[in-house]
């Protein structure tokens, strides 16, 4: 059996994922990377460790907190607030998943004499006849999260168990409470780990190190005035809530302009997009792209959405065009475009434009 270190964030999945481990006679280690704590104290949703560290003692498994919070300030939250002052909707947990997740446990576990690294994630590793490897879907498709694992390294994913992708969450909850494991029935969470109150805006209001845009213009597709927004950062790209125009009919945000501090209107036809494309890429199931060379395969733009067929094609300038049989609804810059193959499996993905 393999010395593994598993990823202990507090939560039910990763409890039942080391549980898991041991049961099956590994020796296990458990981790939680100390992310980021709030002016009054909190802890990160992603780093509870009195839950973690108590889970660890049921199991009867060696436990230690590695710090990485100037590391995550500098990858994660300034950039999530630059990216906002920018017009722009980041996604901080798939760029956290490789350059701090998988970069600390694998350095853990290098220093730990460790094999692998366990994760809680609803997603399986697997390895392709071509030799690489990927992530899978979950057989629960609700709670896939292979979405957020596109931008790992084929060395990071090769060292890589995750245990819970053909797993739902009843069953895990049900694995929990059998072992007795303290916590069997936490609540889930659902925003990002270091916003926990799920205000972005006042989060980036007490974070920024400059100065935050202030009201500025709504306008139509052609220019039009049509009221006064509240500042960039309250907004996103297919927003309807919160808008407060009273034009007759429903309007969303089609395009955020950050350098003339303008929000564009639409109708819900006018966030719809056939074509959109990519920086940033990033190649799981097959090497990388070259130049001029295309796949077609489903996209998925943002976390829940199902997944289109779409043409992928490789610009001069290294970025991905990609065209889609049929538009899709507020592709947003700032959030990833994620593209799989037949069987369910990442073939990578990038950041869209």
């Amino acid at each position: 059996m393999s010395k593994v270190i598993v990823g202990m964030s507090g939560g039910v999945d990763s409890a039942v994922s080391a549980y898991l481990l041991k049961a099956a006679g590994h020796e296990v280690i458990g981790v939680t990377l100390r992310t980021w704590i709030s002016s009054d104290g909190k802890e990160s949703r992603c780093c509870e460790i009195d839950d973690a560290r108590r889970v660890s003692w049921k199991i009867g498994i060696p436990y230690y907190v590695i710090n990485c919070v100037s590391d995550f300030r500098e990858y994660i939250t300034e950039p999530f607030i630059d990216e906002y002052l920018n017009g722009r909707t980041p996604n901080p947990c798939v760029i956290c998943n490789r350059r701090i997740k998988w970069d600390k446990m694998l350095e853990t576990a290098d220093v730990m004499g460790a094999e692998y690294v366990v994760t809680g994630h609803y997603a399986s590793v697997v390895k392709k006849e071509n030799g690489r490897y990927t992530v899978k879907m979950a057989s629960h498709a609700s709670k896939d999260q292979t979405y957020m694992l596109y931008r790992l390294s084929q060395e990071q994913l090769s060292r890589t168990i995750m245990p819970l992708g053909n797993l739902n969450k009843e069953e895990v909850r049900n694995i929990a409470r059998t072992a007795e494991l303290p916590v069997a029935a936490k609540a889930d969470s659902q925003e990002i780990c270091f916003v926990t109150d799920g205000n972005y805006a006042d989060y980036i209001k007490d974070n920024s190190k400059t100065p935050i845009p202030g009201e500025g213009n709504f306008v139509d597709e052609d220019g039009k005035i049509l009221g006064k927004h509240k500042g960039i950062i309250y907004y996103t790209v297919g927003q309807r809530k919160g808008l407060n125009l009273a034009l007759g009919y429903p309007v969303f945000v089609k395009e955020i302009r950050a350098e003339e501090n303008e929000i564009v209107i639409a109708g819900e036809k006018g966030i719809y997009k056939k074509e959109i494309f990519c920086k940033d890429l990033n190649y799981l199931g097959i090497p990388d792209l070259k130049t001029g060379e295309e796949i077609t395969c489903n996209v998925k733009v943002r976390y829940h959405h199902p997944g289109q067929k779409a043409t992928v094609r490789i610009e001069d300038s290294g970025n991905a065009r990609i065209v889609f049989e049929s538009p899709v609804r507020a592709a947003t810059p700032g959030q990833s475009a994620v593209f799989y193959d037949e069987d369910d499996c990442v073939i990578g993905g990038g950041i869209i434009m």
